[in-house]
């Protein structure tokens, strides 16, 4: 179990870096299509960059959902604290129906 947890954090980390990476390149993205909008590009090519810029975004939130859920849930579920457990299963509810609309 400590050895599984120790694999679990190494992961996070390295997924950490990865994740930085994703929102600089998405915060760059961003930009990029801001400053096509302001110069009048063709619409469609700002579409596509929209969609690209969107799929960078939800790749970032499976990623962090995946982390979370194998760090911090796992930790309050497999606790003996009630409130605890009935607090994060209301947190990830509420993230999904966000991420669902």
């Amino acid at each position: 179990m400590v050895l599984n947890l120790k694999i679990i954090f190494l992961n996070m980390k390295h997924n950490r870096t990865k994740i930085l990476i994703a929102l600089k390149k998405s915060k760059t993205l961003l930009e990029t299509i801001i400053k096509m909008a302001e110069n009048g590009k063709y619409c469609i090519d700002i579409m596509q960059q929209n969609l690209a810029l969107i799929g960078l975004l939800r790749s970032v939130h499976r990623q962090l959902m995946s982390d979370h859920l194998k760090s911090c849930f796992h930790q309050a579920i497999s606790s003996k604290n009630d409130n605890k457990k009935r607090k994060m299963i209301d947190e990830i509810l509420k993230v999904n129906d966000l991420y669902n609309r």
